[in-house]
């Protein structure tokens, strides 16, 4: 409001970066995932589409993680100077929460998380479709929306896929570089889930039985 952009398509934007979508359905996942653990208390492992949804974020999540600490952590806006405090607070707040709380937790939900399932290595369809599908509606939305801030008729969320700055080159560069970064993170998911499936199955099976010393 105070740079006169329209409010509307600030809010188009801001539900348009991979941060707030992703943010938005690891939250979705969660919930699902902590919804069925308060009706199904004990031991047994969780239900396909939750380890499927939980797998679909994770990725994402850690990723964008990355890719913000690495690239675009930077200083705040000009105009950001003129916040009151309790703001720039809450936006630092968001920042962190967003960009480390949350890559870091589901690192460790990853690592740690009981009754996880492990997936068929097919899941990483799944896993890298939801990306894939952001990069595809980012790149042709970009030319078809201007900037609010009324600078250029296109606008991208991330500087480094903007054709318009180093070239389709270089924004291309980037999108394969970080697809296969989701493959590579999509892998490792499933090669982890899988191992602490099998080995949570090993160390839950019951010993064989013995006759003296000698297992039968």
């Amino acid at each position: 409001m105070r740079e006169g952009q329209d409010r509307s398509d600030v809010l188009a934007n801001y539900f348009s970066m991979f941060t707030i979508v992703s943010s938005i359905l690891a939250v979705v996942a969660l919930t699902m995932a902590a919804r069925w653990m308060q009706r199904h208390p004990g031991t047994s492992t969780e239900p396909v589409v939750i380890a499927m949804a939980i797998a679909a974020v994770t990725g994402p999540v850690i990723l964008l993680g990355i890719v913000f600490n690495v690239l675009l952590r930077g200083d705040p806006p000009a105009i950001a100077a003129t916040d009151p405090g309790w703001v720039a607070f809450m936006d630092s707040w968001a920042t962190e929460t967003l960009h480390v709380v949350l890559p870091v937790y589901f690192v460790f939900d990853l690592l740690f998380a009981d009754r996880r399932r492990g997936l068929p290595w097919s899941s990483l369809l799944v896993i890298v479709s939801y990306p894939l599908a952001w990069t595809i509606y980012t790149m042709i939305r970009g030319e078809r929306v201007a900037n609010p801030d009324g600078t250029a008729p296109w606008w991208y969320p991330y500087g480094f896929l903007d054709p318009h700055l180093a070239g389709y080159g270089s924004a291309f560069s980037y999108i394969g570089g970080i697809l296969v970064a989701f493959v590579l993170l999509g892998v490792a998911i499933i090669g982890i889930g899988r191992a602490r499936e099998r080995h949570a199955s090993h160390h839950d099976a019951p010993p064989p039985p013995q006759i003296g010393r000698l297992a039968v």
